[in-house]
């Protein structure tokens, strides 16, 4: 027990001192002053750079085109007793990006990289971020695997040649390759709408099993899991990993509120493509409740289609 203790320390040691770190949250004129309770930004990059081309066969990534988000979303994390909540935005969102005019959510950071998509964040939601978190390709394929495979159960199957995936219906552990691809995929009748519900459910199963007993206690599960961690997550230049604590504790409580911005509409803009625009009043209504640790009203949650 001793030399097991001794060796988690050990690894805890190492992922302090290798955790990827970025400036992504930094101060600029008008920023939003701090609010109530603590507000992360999750990404997920679709970004090629530290994958071989083996890697990129087996992950079914496909060409690359540039730094994007394929997840972007914002937990609340409230200093009172009301839940936790987790916002997905979508990418493809209409927003005013700092020094380029309005585009989509997801370009920024192909323009700028964490520190513009966090400072167009902060600027379309009205949240300061407190902390940062962002998960590329492997990473996210990786953690699946430290922790043996997450089990999803799927009402109907879904086949996406391009994600690289042909899931059965029912329950079934997905590997960190077959994870990534029921994340990434836009199969279903409202397309990004059912990947951020899909990216949500999954990232609360993927931190239910990480934080889990059988992982704590498992020597085969835990450090694999610890390991793994640094190399496959990037955070701000002022978190720790002891501040991933209540981030996983926030993901995995039974009371998490997860909703999507309220969307008003879609369209096509010359430039840029096909768009959604917000539902600005639910949106900032919905921001103004965060923002404040007030509950989220039932009007304001985006729920699963039935």
């Amino acid at each position: 027990m001793l030399v097991l203790v001794a060796l988690v320390a050990g690894l805890w040691i190492y992922g302090e001192s290798s955790l990827n770190r970025t400036a992504a949250l930094t101060d600029y004129e008008g920023r939003p002053a701090a609010g109530s309770g603590t507000n992360w930004l999750i990404v997920g990059s679709d970004s090629r750079e530290d994958l071989s081309e083996d890697q990129q066969k087996e992950l079914n990534t496909g060409a690359p085109e540039g730094r994007r988000t394929d997840t972007i979303m914002v937990l609340h994390i409230p200093d009172n007793d009301t839940p936790p909540t987790l916002v997905s935005l979508l990418r493809d969102s209409y927003v005013p990006i700092p020094g380029h005019g309005r585009n989509k959510l997801n370009a920024a950071y192909a323009f700028g990289g964490p520190q513009l998509l966090a400072q167009t964040v902060e600027v379309s939601t009205g949240l300061r971020m407190d902390h940062y978190i962002e998960i590329g390709l492997g990473g996210f394929a990786d953690l699946v695997d430290a922790v043996g495979g997450v089990e999803m159960c799927l009402d109907k199957p879904i086949k996406d040649p391009l994600a690289g995936i042909d899931l059965p219906a029912g329950c079934q552990e997905l590997s960190g390759p077959d994870a990534l691809g029921y994340v990434r995929t836009r199969v279903g009748p409202r397309a990004d709408l059912d990947r951020v519900i899909r990216q949500r459910e999954f990232i609360g199963a993927l931190t239910d099993k990480a934080t889990s007993l059988g992982t704590m206690v498992n020597p085969f599960r835990a450090v694999p899991l610890l390991a793994a961690a640094p190399d496959a997550v990037t955070v701000d230049e002022g978190d720790h990993l002891h501040n991933l604590l209540p981030l996983a504790m926030a993901m995995g409580s039974g009371d998490l509120v997860t909703t999507t911005v309220p969307i008003g509409g879609g369209e096509r803009v010359p430039g840029v493509g096909a768009v959604v625009r917000w539902d600005r009043e639910k949106a900032l209504a919905l921001f103004d409740a965060l923002g404040t640790d007030a509950p989220v009203s039932a009007d304001l949650i985006t729920k699963p289609p039935a």
